[in-house]
């Protein structure tokens, strides 16, 4: 019987891959998603209650949208948004600043072996949304747009 020959499907010889190649998208495992989402809510919580003593920060109503995280969890990229406003440049520059206490706190609280490096990214998630909001709506507005509406009945919801 050749070493080909049994029951496994394959050779001797050959390793098992079992990572995907880094040119395809992996999805976050179940962890760094577990992970990101503490360490959003943390976030959140910390600008929140002003614990940040840098006077750019203060009195801004900051959302923070999303945090994704490497897989080794020591990088995080951190989207953040004002309410009601693009992100400015000055802000980003304040939560820039103060990446490297944050990622402390972060590691503190949520018992990290090592403090994650965050990345503060303006989050255009919700600007995006209301853009397209907008296109639909003069979309709908159109003329042209209620007489499609009666040939093909109303929308379905």
């Amino acid at each position: 019987m050749s070493a080909g020959a049994g029951g496994s499907g394959r050779d001797r010889g050959q390793k098992k891959t079992t990572k995907p190649s880094r040119a395809g998208a992996q999805a976050p495992s179940q962890r760094q998603l577990r992970v990101a989402e503490q360490i959003r809510h943390l976030l959140a919580e910390v600008l929140l209650r002003g614990q940040v003593h840098d006077p750019r920060l203060a009195g801004l109503s900051l959302t923070i949208g999303e945090v994704r995280i490497s897989p080794d969890l020591r990088h995080a990229t951190v989207y953040a948004s004002e309410l009601g406003r693009p992100l400015a440049a000055e802000t980003l520059a304040a939560l820039g600043h103060a990446a490297s206490w944050l990622g402390g706190l972060v590691a503190r609280e949520m018992h990290l072996k090592y403090a994650p490096r965050l990345q503060f990214v303006a989050d255009t998630l919700y600007d995006e949304a209301a853009r397209l909001d907008r296109l639909l709506a003069e979309a709908r507005a159109r003329p042209g747009a209620a007489a499609d509406e009666t040939e093909h009945g109303p929308p379905r919801s």
